[in-house]
């Protein structure tokens, strides 16, 4: 076994070779590959398993009120009752079929996204180099890496030739990072590591040779995706609810069955003939139709919610996502736009606003609110763009209607930039590049040099210090130079700075040489300052109010620096409870924090730099300690623990990684936080539309219910029969039930707080209204049967009518329901034509079972006159109005 140390960035590289017993010039053996295969395994990550079909159908059936319904159908079916049992079973098998239909789109989304991680990589082995497949690099391969390369394994770095490599899936850190061999302090984090190289990060420019330190599961990527293991799948809030509501509900019908049972054998009646009635209770208390108008109503917000660009991958997620209460929203193309613009240009102490974001041809410059047309020749704004336009080795590239940059994103918005204002927009610039100096680290700036008319020109760009340090002289606007004044332009830049924008200095040298050494960097004319940012999505700031409005608290988890992180959550209009200033820390002063200070913190603080993937998962848990439901967001590799832990992990399908979506419960197409916003607005919808579906069907099984009790109590006829309350259960649930799910969002959905998590699915006036509905429609159901029989009907006919009088009840009530407490009149009578069409259809239905011969003979129905519907229809006329009263009242006197 090789002495693999653990902190490979504090060693040389020499030490580091020596370490893994390796040689850097040669490489390892063929045979000591093949010895190491055996050793460490091949470099891959043990993927997590996914449930296979049939165990993902069966899971369908894992709820309380599924129980019921099964137990209910198997014991109709003993009762040889087949017609009724094969309904119900029916039901539960069209609601396991939902769901499951459902799962397998998400999973066929997720693999549409899915691309492949396999990769070449090229080696040195026995002294020759050769491409290999990713999954034979061993520790101890000494690895060959180029700009456009994936990185394959962990590594420490033995050269680096300009290496810069994208870290953004690991790290979070949007820019490149600069890479180096120098050996690094025993505590530095992940993120400043600058002489290691990552598994899954990408070389953005420049060529290095590496020697590998940990391969699979052993690497960094490997073990966040041990944390991933580790996170816990959690209940969602609709989950438990209903839970919990279930099983209160089979108690209760338990209960009351067994009543039933016991009133009636001490009533005089055959065990037999009250074993039926328990049976009939049981039917009539069980909403049948709430498993799969569950289901759908959810199916119809994932619906919705892919047309608003939001995958979702598991059903209960939809709900969850309404009563989110804390979104934790990565920054990088998320929050903001993901491409670098420059914002502002200082020249000669003149400050042009630039106008525009993102890579796209437009925009202006202006200057004191005044559109700049053109930068007149040789002024210090001329010269300023002029050099970030040829110190540049980056490119726009149009890819459909898209403009994207390939190379440095820094040097792409200096190209925008000067692309905005004339002569750059109309003209190329015809000064051939003679030699260059490539940005390292160690010097912090590029040149180029350039032929000229007369003489040749180097141009510079790199940090203030740098460049001021190399000046002499700066630019004035009528083209003469003057004395350099460092320290006021130390101090414009630190203004600039504070805004949350990266300056960038630039100069230039006028030479006769025709090619360029470092030593030549000296004597030069200050040109200006350029101020760049990656600049907030203007939907995103609407959404982040919005989701203020709504009572939803918004968090910043970056990779970015402190500083930068703070200024963009100014910019966006984020905001600290209780405290004017935004609280923001970082992830070396959370490394200090005890649990009881953390927990602290993260309530209190909106900006979170630099964090680990352990403190991500760390952060999550505390905010769920407290009872915060929590919605994550994030697209790489470091944010699959946290992804998972939270009630909602939200993975970007654009920018995220593998591991980040297999993690999550939903993926955003377009990766954007205005999308998150509109899925969590759909969600509360769809949380609304489920709960006015159990006001609307627990008071109307209720009414069944009561029926039925009345009748054993009495010692009188059932108003009903069992098969009777089967069709009226079943087919109000269809076709009444079923059109809440299709109701539009209401105008207050975002502007109230999430729903507390522990807040009952049926509230206490939600009880009052289910209590008093149920007692009036039993009452006014029981009153017609009564009178029918006292005007010499037959007990087919008022059996009909009271059947009738249960369905025209239900559908009056459905209309009360379509709201929970505004007027059906206020929301608009055809705001949901699903509505009407059901209740045409319900109404159809019922004339069939009253007038049709075969339906007559089936369900021992009976024709009514019009007598009698003009008495149901006045009855359910009157409790209509009497749900809408007690609405206005509630209005009144809140």
């Amino acid at each position: 076994m090789l002495k693999i140390a653990t902190e490979f960035y504090a060693e040389s590289a020499v030490e580091a070779v020596s370490l893994l017993e390796t040689d850097s010039e040669k490489g390892l053996t063929a045979e000591e590959v093949k010895r190491r295969l055996e050793e460490y395994g091949r470099n891959l990550i043990t993927p997590a398993k996914n449930k296979p079909a049939w165990l993902r159908f069966i899971s369908q059936f894992s709820q309380p009120l599924v129980y019921i319904l099964v137990i209910t159908s198997l014991i109709t079916l003993f009762l040889n009752e087949r017609l009724e049992s094969a309904v119900i079973f029916g039901v539960v098998l069209i609601n396991a079929f939902v769901g499951y239909v459902q799962e397998a789109k998400a999973l066929q989304a997720l693999e549409a996204l899915a691309k492949s991680l396999k990769i070449q990589v090229q080696v040195i082995r026995n002294g020759q180099k050769r491409r290999v497949p990713s999954e034979e690099v061993v520790p101890g391969d000494i690895v060959l890496v180029a700009s456009g390369d994936k990185i394959a394994a962990d590594m420490r770095l033995i050269q680096a030739k300009e290496l810069r490599v994208n870290e953004s899936t690991l790290t979070g850190e949007s820019l490149p990072v600069d890479k180096n061999v120098a050996v690094m302090p025993a505590d530095t984090g992940l993120a400043d590591r600058t002489n290691m190289l990552y598994a899954s990060t990408l070389v953005s420019f420049g060529s290095g040779r590496a020697v590998v330190t940990e391969t699979g599961d052993r690497s960094e990527v490997g073990r966040i995706a041990r944390l991933v293991s580790s996170a816990s799948d959690l209940d969602t809030p609709l989950t438990k609810k209903i839970s919990r509501f279930s099983q209160l509900l089979l108690y209760v019908i338990f209960f009351l069955s067994l009543v039933v049972f016991v009133v009636g054998i001490f009533r005089g009646n055959s065990a037999l003939d009250m074993f039926m009635a328990a049976v009939a209770l049981a039917v009539s208390a069980i909403p049948e139709g709430m498993p799969a108008a569950v289901t759908i109503t959810l199916a119809i917000g994932v619906s919705r919610m892919a047309k608003r660009k939001a995958i979702i991958r598991k059903l209960p997620a939809v709900e969850t996502l309404g009563s989110t209460s804390i979104i934790c929203s990565d920054k990088t193309g998320t929050l903001t736009e993901n491409q670098m613009t420059v914002q502002t240009i200082l020249a000669d102490d003149r400050e042009y606003q630039v106008l525009g974001n993102g890579y796209q041809p437009e925009g202006e410059i202006r200057l004191k609110e005044e559109p700049v047309a053109e930068a007149p020749f040789a002024t210090p704004l001329y010269e300023c763009l002029k050099a970030g336009l040829l110190c540049n080795d980056s490119q726009i590239v149009k890819k459909s209607s898209l403009y994207e940059a390939e190379g440095d994103p820094t040097e792409a918005a200096l190209l925008v930039a000067a692309g905005k204002i004339k002569p750059f927009s109309q003209e190329q610039i015809l000064e051939p590049r003679l030699d260059a100096l490539p940005f390292e680290s160690a010097f912090n700036y590029m040149a180029t040099l350039h032929q000229g008319a007369e003489n040749n020109i180097v141009y510079i760009k790199g940090s203030v210090e740098k460049i001021l340090s190399c000046s002499v002289n700066q630019l004035q606007t009528d083209g003469s130079v003057k004395e350099l004044q460092p320290e006021h332009i130390t101090q414009q830049a630190e203004v600039i700075a504070a805004r949350g924008l990266r300056v960038i200095a630039f100069a230039k040298i006028s030479t006769h040489k025709n090619s360029l050494e470092r030593a030549d960097i000296a004597g030069a004319t200050f040109l200006g300052l350029q101020g760049m940012i990656d600049p907030p999505r203007v939907e995103a700031i609407r959404a982040i109010q919005d989701c203020y409005r709504a009572g939803i608290e918004v968090k910043m988890i970056t990779g970015d620096h402190l500083l930068t992180a703070k200024a963009i959550a100014k910019q966006m209009g984020f905001s600290s409870r209780d405290r004017e200033e935004i609280m923001a820390v970082s992830g070396k002063q959370l490394a200090q924090l005890n649990d009881g200070e953390f927990d602290k913190v993260a309530k209190e603080a909106v900006v979170f730099a630099r964090v680990t993937p352990e403190q991500k998962l760390r952060l999550v848990k505390a905010l769920q300690k407290q009872g915060a439901i929590v919605a994550m967001t994030g697209d790489g590799v470091n944010d699959a623990p946290a992804l998972k832990q939270a009630d909602i992990g939200i993975a970007m399908g654009l920018a995220g990684t593998e591991t980040a979506k297999e993690a999550a419960d939903m993926i955003l197409t377009d990766d954007n936080f205005a999308s998150i916003h509109s899925a969590v607005e759909e969600g509360r919808c769809v949380y609304d539309n489920l709960r006015k579906f159990i006001l609307w069907t627990i008071p109307t099984n209720l009414a069944e219910s009561l029926a039925v009790i009345f009748a054993v109590f009495l010692g009188t006829l059932l108003p009903v029969l069992p098969v009777q309350l089967l069709w009226i259960n079943m087919t109000t649930a269809v076709f009444l039930g079923m059109m809440i799910a299709f109701e539009p969002k209401e105008e207050e959905t975002m502007s109230r707080p999430p729903l507390a998590p522990n807040l009952p699915i049926l509230t206490g006036e939600m009880l009052l209204r289910t209590l008093y509905f149920g007692g009036l429609l039993a009452i006014g159901m029981y009153g017609l049967f009564y009178y029918e029989l006292s005007q010499g009907a037959s007990i087919q006919m008022a059996r009909t009518i009271a059947a009738t009088t249960l369905i025209m009840g239900e559908t009056a009530y459905l209309l009360n329901c379509r709201s929970l407490s505004r007027s059906m009149f206020s929301i608009g009578l055809f705001t949901n034509p699903f509505i009407w069409a059901g209740i045409s259809l319900m109404i159809g239905l019922q004339l069939l079972f009253i007038y049709q011969p075969a339906m007559q003979l089936f369900f021992n129905s009976s024709p009514l006159g019009v007598g009698s519907w003009s008495r149901i229809i006045i009855l359910c006329i009157g409790l209509f109005a009497i749900v809408e009263a007690e609405k206005k009242i509630r209005k009144l006197f809140p």
